[in-house]
C-alpha cells in the first residue's frame, strides 16, 4: 500500500515544484524576450509550456496522490486540460498587466504566476488525485 502524501506536505512540495517551474518559466521568457526579440506574450506561452512539462513529470511522481487508476496517458491528458487553462489565465493576466495597466511584464509575470500557482493546485488536487 502506497503511503499518502499529507496535505501540508502536498502545499510545501507544491511550492518546491513551483518555484522550480517559475524560474524556468520566468528564466525562458525573459530570454526570448531580451535576448531573441519574441513579443512578451509569445515568450511567456512557450516558457509557460516547458515548464509545465518539469512541472508534470514531479507533480505526479513527488506532488500529488496519483493512484494510478487512470493510465498516465490519461492524467497526462489530464494535466494538460489544466494547463490549457492555466496559460489562459496566465496569458489573460499578462495581457491586461501589460496592455491595460502598463506594468513592465516581469512584474506583471510574477502576479501572473501566483494566480495561476493557486488554481493549478486546486484543480490538480481535485483532478490528479484518486483517479476523478
Amino acid at each position: 500500500m502506497e503511503k499518502k502524501t499529507s496535505l501540508f506536505q502536498q502545499i510545501l512540495r507544491f511550492g518546491v515544484v513551483g518555484g522550480g517551474a517559475f524560474v524556468i518559466d520566468y528564466g525562458i521568457m525573459v530570454f526570448l524576450t531580451e535576448v531573441v526579440g519574441i513579443n512578451y506574450l509569445l515568450s511567456s506561452a512557450i516558457s509557460f509550456t516547458v515548464s509545465v512539462i518539469f512541472n508534470y513529470i514531479l507533480s505526479v511522481k513527488w506532488v500529488f496522490n496519483v493512484t494510478g487508476e487512470r493510465s498516465q496517458k490519461q492524467d497526462f491528458a489530464v494535466f494538460i486540460v489544466l494547463s490549457i487553462i492555466g496559460l489562459g489565465i496566465n496569458s489573460l493576466v499578462m495581457w491586461i498587466g501589460v496592455t491595460k495597466f502598463g506594468i513592465n511584464y516581469m512584474i506583471t509575470k510574477i502576479g501572473a504566476t501566483a494566480i495561476v500557482m493557486v488554481y493549478n493546485f486546486i484543480t490538480r488536487k481535485v483532478f490528479l488525485e484518486n483517479g476523478k
